[in-house]
């Protein structure tokens, strides 16, 4: 006899699971299914309770399905839901999803037969979301253990699709309850305090960009920034520079998602900023004796740095979102950047066109920016219509987005980059010289000011750098700080804040200096 063979013990292995699962029946709860119709249908206001829980494919019966999407059709078009406006909406529908489909109006009908109210509509909701998640984790387990099965499949590609499936099904249980706003206004108080207690006065993460960061007040929580340019114009060099500031002089973990570059090129345009040694030297390696002690001795302050580098090609959202929730919860990565945004893709969804699959994409990074609580920073590309302006002409405006306007509508900051001297321009309408400049533009700031500053550009070390004090060109941006009233009378009101607890009423002892009609 002869011996059989491990992948044939395996494949019979999960051939017979797969019978045993199909032998079981998925969880379900189709009489609460038939409950929660029969309450729509019987109360006027209760859909406004299941929608915050329920979507049609959470339903495990087809004409459920049917029957609760058209409840939402009706509800989206502010009608009444009731036995005969579903009625009419189901004979709307396509041949399979109709009246007829579903059983006809006595189907309909039934479901109301053995409801008397919709006093616990709610909990009888949750339950059906809970047993569609539990069908979608018994499917997920499923893909996994046929995946792990295949010996073809790479183990590094299977980690990361089981980590998108479950963080997929995860997504779907996460709802955020109304809350009152009065302990809101308490945490954003708090906020405050602990800005006015920095000495760079910033509110988020610092850039390392002084003047940007006069702007931006730092980089945000839960922010989605978009760094947009033509080619040539120093993307990666900016984010690179900015990560290197952040990593190496501010401690503050980054991770960096290369979709363009190799790992070892990435480090080496890092190695070429950090060390100030021509990029030309760095690819042949004739350096000086002096550049070589350099290069050593610099080098280790990237080697400490916690700095975090993926070089995926064509990364996934689900990819990007299982790793980057691993590395926040791993290695506290407080921001991450993305080079570039249009070389993604949203894997397992089909579109009609591109500039719908990138429109889902920067809907997703926010969504991310928003779950994580961290910035995220993506690069992007501009249309071509840019190279087609004259002279000042050439500054890169919100319309220039490729691809989709969802960019812009989805982002928290736009940014652009515009070099003069790259198109030949060495002075600027006042006749200063602008050669070696860079112009960053705030085209977008949801939450704060747009403008203008200059950064200094480094050709030779594809670096950006601060201006210094004898350079030509500064901020066009101007800021005027006005004093409070508050400080002038050198009141304390973070320790009154504090010493009751929060209240945001101010004690009556802290107001008689204040002008009663202007206290600010």
């Amino acid at each position: 006899m002869s011996p059989v063979s491990n992948t044939s013990r395996r494949t019979t292995s999960s051939q017979q699971q797969t019978k045993n699962y199909a032998a079981m029946v998925p969880p379900q709860a189709l009489e609460l299914e038939r409950t929660v119709l029969g309450a729509l249908l019987l109360e006027k206001d209760a859909f406004a309770i299941t929608q915050q829980y329920l979507r049609p494919n959470f339903f495990y019966l087809d004409s459920h399905k049917h029957i609760y999407q058209a409840m939402i059709n009706l509800a989206v078009r502010q009608e009444p839901i009731d036995y005969y406006s579903v009625i009419e909406e189901l004979k709307k529908a396509p041949e399979k999803e109709n009246l007829d489909a579903i059983g006809g109006p006595g189907a309909l009908a039934e479901l109301t037969q053995n409801v008397s109210s919709a006093a616990n509509l709610e909990y009888h909701a949750k339950i059906v979301m809970q047993k569609y998640l539990a069908r979608e984790l018994i499917s997920a387990a499923t893909k996994i253990q046929t995946m792990a099965f295949n010996e073809q499949v790479d183990i590094d590609d299977l980690m990361t699709e089981a980590q998108g499936l479950i963080f997929d099904i995860s997504q779907s249980n996460i709802k955020k309850d109304v809350v009152q706003i009065n302990p809101v206004v308490k945490e954003a108080i708090e906020k405050i305090q602990i800005a006015s207690k920095r000495d760079d006065g910033l509110s988020g993460l610092a850039s390392g960009f002084t003047e940007l960061d006069k702007i931006t007040s730092g980089w945000h929580e839960s922010d989605l920034v978009i760094i947009a340019a033509r080619p040539a114009m120093g993307k990666t060099a900016f984010v690179l520079s900015m990560a290197k500031a952040m990593a190496v002089e501010y401690k503050t973990p980054i991770a960096v998602f290369s979709l363009e570059m190799s790992n070892v090129q990435l480090v080496n345009r890092l190695l070429i900023n950090t060390c100030e040694i021509e990029g030309e030297k760095i690819k042949n390696g004739k350096l000086s004796n002096e550049e070589w002690m350099r290069l050593y001795e610099k080098s280790g302050l990237l080697q400490d740095a916690p700095l975090y580098i993926d070089d995926t090609p064509s990364l996934s959202v689900s990819e990007l979102q299982s790793k980057a929730r691993r590395l926040v919860n791993e290695h506290g990565v407080k921001m991450i950047i993305i080079d570039y945004l249009q070389l993604m893709n949203a894997n397992g969804m089909k579109f009609g066109s591109r500039e719908q699959e990138v429109s889902i994409i920067s809907r997703s990074l926010k969504t991310l920016a928003k779950d994580l609580n961290i910035p995220v920073i993506a690069l992007s590309q501009l249309n071509r219509g840019v190279e087609g302006r004259t002279g000042e002409g050439k500054k890169p405006q919100l319309s220039d987005l490729r691809e989709s306007g969802a960019i812009e509508q989805d982002a928290d900051m736009v940014c652009f980059i515009h070099r003069p001297e790259y198109y030949g321009i060495h002075e600027d309408a006042q006749g200063r010289n602008t050669d070696g400049l860079a112009e960053i533009i705030i085209a977008k700031h949801r939450s704060g000011a747009t403008g203008e500053i200059y950064l200094k550009f480094e050709k030779d070390f594809v670096k950006f750098k601060n201006l210094s004090d004898n350079d030509s060109l500064q901020s066009h941006s101007q800021f005027t700080e006005v004093e409070s009233r508050i400080n002038a009378n050198n009141i304390d009101y973070e320790s009154a804040f504090n010493n009751n607890g929060g209240d945001l009423t101010i004690p009556d002892s802290l107001t008689s200096d204040l002008d009663e009609t202007n206290p600010f």
